[in-house]
Protein backbone atom coordinates (compact mmCIF):
# COMPACT_ATOMS: atom_id res chain seq x y z
CA UNK A 1 0.00 0.00 0.00
CA UNK A 2 1.40 3.56 -0.73
CA UNK A 3 -0.90 6.52 -0.94
CA UNK A 4 -4.45 7.18 -2.12
CA UNK A 5 -3.66 9.37 -4.98
CA UNK A 6 -7.45 11.13 -4.62
CA UNK A 7 -6.48 12.12 -1.06
CA UNK A 8 -10.02 10.64 0.01
CA UNK A 9 -11.87 7.95 -1.25
CA UNK A 10 -15.32 6.06 -0.04
CA UNK A 11 -14.58 2.17 -0.68
CA UNK A 12 -17.39 -0.69 -2.01
CA UNK A 13 -17.13 -1.97 1.81
CA UNK A 14 -18.39 1.00 3.11
CA UNK A 15 -15.13 2.44 4.47
CA UNK A 16 -13.32 5.31 3.84
CA UNK A 17 -9.79 5.74 2.69
CA UNK A 18 -7.47 8.92 3.11
CA UNK A 19 -3.88 9.92 3.00
CA UNK A 20 -0.90 10.72 0.51
CA UNK A 21 2.65 10.88 2.50
CA UNK A 22 4.60 10.83 -1.06
CA UNK A 23 3.29 14.57 -1.32
CA UNK A 24 6.17 17.08 -0.79
CA UNK A 25 3.84 20.25 0.39
CA UNK A 26 0.33 20.01 2.33
CA UNK A 27 -2.62 19.26 0.27
CA UNK A 28 -5.99 18.99 1.12
CA UNK A 29 -9.59 18.14 -0.19
CA UNK A 30 -12.80 18.89 1.74
CA UNK A 31 -16.36 18.83 1.41
CA UNK A 32 -16.22 15.29 0.89
CA UNK A 33 -19.54 13.44 1.64
CA UNK A 34 -19.93 10.20 2.90
CA UNK A 35 -23.07 8.42 4.54
CA UNK A 36 -24.34 11.53 5.67
CA UNK A 37 -21.07 13.02 7.05
CA UNK A 38 -19.06 15.71 5.25
CA UNK A 39 -15.18 15.17 5.58
CA UNK A 40 -11.95 16.76 5.12
CA UNK A 41 -8.31 15.32 5.03
CA UNK A 42 -5.32 17.39 4.71
CA UNK A 43 -2.27 15.20 3.63
CA UNK A 44 1.98 15.47 3.25
CA UNK A 45 4.98 14.04 3.78
CA UNK A 46 5.10 15.60 7.59
CA UNK A 47 1.29 14.79 8.89
CA UNK A 48 -2.06 13.92 7.58
CA UNK A 49 -5.01 14.80 9.75
CA UNK A 50 -8.86 13.74 9.30
CA UNK A 51 -11.74 15.60 10.42
CA UNK A 52 -15.43 14.80 9.87
CA UNK A 53 -17.99 17.58 10.04
CA UNK A 54 -15.20 19.89 11.63
CA UNK A 55 -14.18 17.40 14.50
CA UNK A 56 -10.98 15.74 14.61
CA UNK A 57 -11.23 12.45 13.50
CA UNK A 58 -7.27 11.36 12.66
CA UNK A 59 -3.97 12.64 12.76
CA UNK A 60 -0.65 10.65 11.72
CA UNK A 61 3.48 12.29 12.17
CA UNK A 62 4.48 12.21 10.06
CA UNK A 63 2.17 11.64 6.96
CA UNK A 64 0.58 7.97 6.28
CA UNK A 65 -2.23 5.99 4.16
CA UNK A 66 -5.14 4.83 5.69
CA UNK A 67 -7.31 2.77 3.92
CA UNK A 68 -10.50 0.85 5.06
CA UNK A 69 -10.91 3.46 7.64
CA UNK A 70 -14.01 2.41 9.66
CA UNK A 71 -15.57 3.79 12.54
CA UNK A 72 -18.68 2.57 14.95
CA UNK A 73 -19.30 3.63 18.65
CA UNK A 74 -17.26 0.50 20.34
CA UNK A 75 -14.48 0.36 17.54
CA UNK A 76 -12.50 1.72 14.88
CA UNK A 77 -10.12 -0.47 12.61
CA UNK A 78 -7.90 0.49 9.31
CA UNK A 79 -4.72 -0.30 7.85
CA UNK A 80 -1.78 2.26 7.72
CA UNK A 81 1.46 2.69 5.79
CA UNK A 82 3.79 5.41 6.09
CA UNK A 83 7.40 5.69 5.47
CA UNK A 84 8.95 4.56 8.15
CA UNK A 85 7.38 4.25 12.28
CA UNK A 86 4.55 6.62 12.42
CA UNK A 87 2.71 8.05 15.65
CA UNK A 88 -1.39 8.84 14.98
CA UNK A 89 -4.08 10.17 17.44
CA UNK A 90 -7.91 9.34 17.44
CA UNK A 91 -11.04 11.35 18.53
CA UNK A 92 -12.97 8.11 20.72
CA UNK A 93 -14.81 8.62 23.72
CA UNK A 94 -13.72 10.53 26.78
CA UNK A 95 -12.26 8.76 29.43
CA UNK A 96 -12.71 5.62 28.31
CA UNK A 97 -10.41 2.18 27.70
CA UNK A 98 -9.42 0.95 24.83
CA UNK A 99 -7.75 -2.36 23.47
CA UNK A 100 -5.19 -1.58 21.24
CA UNK A 101 -4.36 -4.13 18.52
CA UNK A 102 -1.63 -3.91 15.68
CA UNK A 103 -1.60 -7.15 13.03
CA UNK A 104 -4.01 -8.75 15.60
CA UNK A 105 -1.60 -8.48 18.54
CA UNK A 106 -2.58 -6.84 21.83
CA UNK A 107 -0.73 -3.81 22.26
CA UNK A 108 -2.29 -3.51 25.49
CA UNK A 109 -4.81 -1.50 27.23
CA UNK A 110 -5.16 2.94 26.81
CA UNK A 111 -7.03 5.17 28.42
CA UNK A 112 -8.85 8.20 26.65
CA UNK A 113 -7.55 11.73 28.07
CA UNK A 114 -10.71 14.24 29.05
CA UNK A 115 -10.78 15.01 25.66
CA UNK A 116 -10.56 11.17 23.91
CA UNK A 117 -7.35 11.55 22.54
CA UNK A 118 -5.65 7.65 22.37
CA UNK A 119 -2.21 7.83 20.57
CA UNK A 120 -0.59 5.08 19.29
CA UNK A 121 3.19 4.82 18.01
CA UNK A 122 3.61 1.69 15.13
CA UNK A 123 7.00 0.69 14.25
CA UNK A 124 6.91 0.44 10.25
CA UNK A 125 9.41 0.20 7.13
CA UNK A 126 8.86 1.80 4.15
CA UNK A 127 6.15 0.13 2.03
CA UNK A 128 4.59 -1.94 4.69
CA UNK A 129 1.09 -1.75 6.79
CA UNK A 130 -0.20 -2.98 9.64
CA UNK A 131 -4.04 -3.10 10.50
CA UNK A 132 -4.90 -1.57 13.63
CA UNK A 133 -8.01 -2.08 15.88
CA UNK A 134 -9.19 0.13 18.45
CA UNK A 135 -11.44 -1.63 21.10
CA UNK A 136 -13.39 -0.21 23.72
CA UNK A 137 -13.18 -2.08 26.71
Amino acid sequence: MAAVKELLRAESDGTLSFGDYTLASKTKKDNYEFEGDVYKVKTFSEITKLEKNGMFVYESVPGSAVENFKETDHEVSFSVSAPGDVQFTLELEPESEYEVLIDGESSGRMATNLSGKLSVSVELSSGQSAQVKVVKC
